[in-house]
Parts: C-alpha cells; structure tokens; sequence
C-alpha cells in the first residue's frame, strides 16, 4: 500500500559477502501488481532538507526528516531508479520474513513525495502514471 515502509532484511551483500538491509518506502503498483518504491536513506551526500524535493547533483532526493522507531536519523528518499518489485516476490517476501512493514508515512510527507518521485529524471513513464494515479486515490490536495 502506498505509503508503507517496510525493512527488507536481506537486500544486498556487503563486500564481506553479509547481508545488509534496507528500508523502502512503497509508492504505488502497476497494472501487473509489481510494487513501485524508492529506497530510503540516511546518508545525506549533498542532499539538503531544504527544498524537501530535490532533483539536482550529486544525489536527487526527497527529505523526510526522522520517521521514529528504528529510523532515529534523518531520512531521504533517494530518487535513483529502482525497478520495479516483482508483485509475487513482494508477497512472498512479506510471507517468509524477509521483508517487514514497519510503519506508514503521513499523508502531510507522503503526497509530497509521490509529487517529487514522479518528477524525477529516473522514474519511468510508466512508474509516472502509476504514481500519480496513486497520488489522486489518496485524495492528496
């Protein structure tokens, strides 16, 4: 669901071969069911929480300041492509453990967002539509 932060607990490995997580924020779902998200992150590298929508060098991003819970940093939505989640994987994810919701952004953090993601350089065409399609179910003003 559009909004939802989830932890996914092995999404890449370190250079020691170890598992690392990662948190994502879900952003909508395609016609074929596939989850669209951005990662989140904590790690600034120029992004500035002032504008909160950021598309410029070196890193675009979206600022979201800290989310609570286990996200006790400053968060940004890194505005890098992602493709999209495969929706059965996210599914299966979910089901296995693997992947984990923790929380849900609010509506006042969320519209932004899904306004500042779609206007990203790497999002797709398609990603676009499906986003603002989103963004108008969750009545955002």
């Amino acid at each position: 669901m559009p909004g939802d932060i989830c932890r996914h607990e092995r999404f890449y490995r370190d250079r020691q071969g170890n598992w690392q997580r990662k948190y994502l924020l879900v952003l909508a779902e395609t016609p074929a069911g596939d989850v669209i998200y951005r990662l989140l992150t904590s790690r600034a590298h120029g992004r500035p929480t002032v504008p909160r929508c950021f598309h410029g060098l070196p890193y675009p991003g979206f600022y979201l300041g800290v989310l609570g819970g286990p996200l006790t940093a400053d968060s940004w939505l890194d505005l890098h492509h992602a493709d999209d989640y495969d929706g059965a994987n996210f599914v299966a994810d979910l089901a296995a453990g693997r992947l984990q919701r923790n929380c849900r952004l609010p509506a006042a953090s969320l519209c932004p967002a899904l306004d500042c993601v779609a206007a990203a350089d790497d999002t797709t065409r398609q990603q676009e539509t499906c986003i603002r399609n989103a963004r108008a179910r969750l009545d955002c003003r």
